[in-house]
């Protein structure tokens, strides 16, 4: 054994230590017996593997304010600015800024995320900075890259090529945006042309899907039947779907069990819905995100994405994805003890799953890809989105981090400030 982890608790709740070798995990068991390896004490803190993000826009990070502000803060205006960003990009800052992101990310236990990228523009020059920034941090980050024809596959013209060439440069990932198209029936026909390109390709699907208030935008129903119409069941994403939060429940009841059946998982954005959503509305006003719970209760795979990070969309974030599962948790009401664990297994678990990660997970044989947070339960860590003392690649330590404390001069009381109650409890505090 190279390390040791002594005194780890997991999701679940078990207490293990957790032996590296290799840079694979040996061994998960309560108590092993010591073998003259390097050993860690966590203390009881929680051990988790890495955070992953499912839906990701990394060319665009970082840009906030080239080529100006988004005044209004909506979604239209941050497509226009994307439109008037896109010519004045240069390969080598848009590398740089993704690979700041990559930074922030590894500080954050972040090892694994999925980023759409714009084929739109003909120089696919994203394209090729986003496939040079792979390769980069490969040594610690899994990044999966999605063609995104964000201006739409059939209101632009060479949108389709470009996908398709984008494929041929190594993206991983089909994507689409069918609410984006100029009508209802050409969405849907761009949702079979793409479904059928990853059929041919075996290729996955990931689609920008009903990102709308608009309840009768209901392309998930037809990215759900082409998935089963083409055998591809459990290969296919659909991202945003924040139309369902206008639905009509009778329509939703149909909806549901037809997506579970297909297999397709969901992939809500909670940072970016209640941004972006009901900016039509005056009061009431809707939060806009997916219907996260209705959908878990149905089968369906719940993951959180972060989307965006100080972009032309959103001004904010950090990279931090116990902050998305915090705003996804109260968007969502997620609040009992049950729903606020789905809600950390949809920053972790979950968006693995749906991004295919081999060798993921804290069970022998897993890749010794780690994280060791500042608490003691998945709850405890969403709700002080939890320094992260530790994160290991591969068993290597790449990120360390003190823990979350502050020193008081306060008459009659404490000298340091301790946010964890339970561990308040057991110094007797």
């Amino acid at each position: 054994m190279d390390l040791v982890l002594r005194n780890a608790t997991l999701a679940d709740g078990r207490k293990v230590d957790i032996a590296i070798a290799g840079g694979t995990i040996s061994a998960v068991e309560p108590a092993l017996p010591q073998r003259g390896a390097r050993e860690i004490d966590v203390g009881g803190d929680l051990v988790t593997p890495p955070f992953v993000d499912a839906h990701f826009h990394m060319d665009a990070t970082l840009s906030y304010g080239l080529p100006r502000v988004n005044e209004s803060g909506t979604l239209l205006e941050g497509i226009a600015l994307w439109g008037e960003l896109k010519p004045q990009l240069a390969q080598e800052a848009l590398v740089e800024r993704a690979l700041q992101y990559c930074d922030w990310a590894v500080a954050r236990g972040l090892l694994a995320i999925r980023s759409h990228v714009d084929v739109c523009d003909n120089r696919l020059l994203a394209v090729e900075a986003l496939l040079d920034v792979k390769r980069r941090v490969a040594p610690y980050i899994d990044l999966q890259l999605v063609a995104f024809p964000q201006d739409g596959l059939l209101r632009s013209k060479t949108a389709f090529d470009n996908l398709k060439r984008a494929i041929r440069m190594g993206v991983d990932v089909v994507g689409g945006i069918p609410h984006f198209e100029r009508t209802m029936a050409d969405g849907a026909e761009s949702v079979r042309l793409l479904c059928e390109f990853a059929a041919e390709q075996g290729l996955m699907v990931d689609m920008h899907c009903d990102e709308s208030d608009d309840p009768l935008s209901r392309h998930i129903e037809t990215l759900a039947a082409e998935t089963l119409r083409l055998g591809l069941q459990g290969r296919v994403a659909g991202s945003h779907l924040t139309s369902m939060h206008s639905m009509d429940n009778y329509y939703v009841s149909k909806l549901l069990p037809l997506i579970a059946e297909s297999g397709v998982a969901a992939i809500a954005n909670p940072l970016i819905n209640i941004t972006l959503q009901g900016r039509h509305d005056t009061y009431p006003k809707r939060r806009g995100m997916t219907r996260v719970p209705e959908l878990l209760a149905a089968g369906v795979p719940v993951a959180f994405g972060h989307d965006c990070v100080m972009d032309p969309w959103y001004g904010l974030g950090s990279g931090d994805m116990l902050e998305v599962a915090h705003m996804g948790l109260h968007v969502a009401q997620m609040t009992g003890q049950a729903a606020m664990r789905l809600c950390f297994q949809a920053v972790t678990e979950t968006p693995a799953r749906i991004l295919g990660l081999q060798g993921y997970g804290i069970a022998p044989g897993c890749r010794a890809d780690l994280v060791w947070l500042d608490a003691g339960d998945p709850v405890e860590a969403i709700r002080l989105r939890a320094a992260r003392r530790l994160v290991l690649r591969a068993g290597e330590v790449i990120s360390e981090a003190p823990p979350a404390r502050a020193s008081l001069r306060l008459p009659g009381r404490p000298a340091s400030v301790d946010f964890r109650l339970e561990r308040l409890k057991r110094a007797g505090q």
